[in-house]
């Protein structure tokens, strides 16, 4: 559980990050228009999760890891790191971009969540080594 809470910090507070630095540099996470530089931060729950199953697997499990086992560790990473976006988002719709609300910025937080999924299974599909056992 200490290598998920790690690495859910890690994406989570990187995530609330890249919402305040796309503002410093003067892009709005509002509407229906998506700035290409914001698919950069589809990188953060990619890699993160990426790290956290993998560093799970070779420091926890002693390099052997079924499908199950990644699956179950990389949705707790992606659950910890989402609760602190989510957190990060709340702040930013509420003192920052106050002339939106929270339901203009929740189909980004929809998308990251797609994402997160998409690349836990991704994470997990790549990482494991018991590929005859699923449990």
């Amino acid at each position: 559980m200490k290598n998920a809470v790690a690495s859910g910090l890690i994406i989570g507070i990187l995530s609330g990050l890249w919402l305040f630095i796309m503002r410093w540099a003067g892009y709005t996470m509002f509407g229906d228009q998506v700035s290409p530089i914001e698919y950069i931060s589809i990188l953060i729950p990619i890699i993160g999760v990426y790290l956290g199953v993998k560093s799970y697997r070779d420091h926890d499990l002693g390099g052997s890891m079924s499908f199950l086992q990644g699956i179950v560790q990389s949705l707790k990473i992606l659950f910890i790191g989402g609760v602190i976006a989510v957190f990060a988002g709340i702040i930013y719709t509420n003192y920052v971009e106050m002339q939106h609300n929270i339901r203009d910025f929740s189909a980004r937080l929809f998308g990251a969540l797609l994402i997160g999924v998409i690349s836990s299974l991704a994470a997990t599909l790549l990482l494991m080594t018991n590929t005859n056992k699923i449990d």
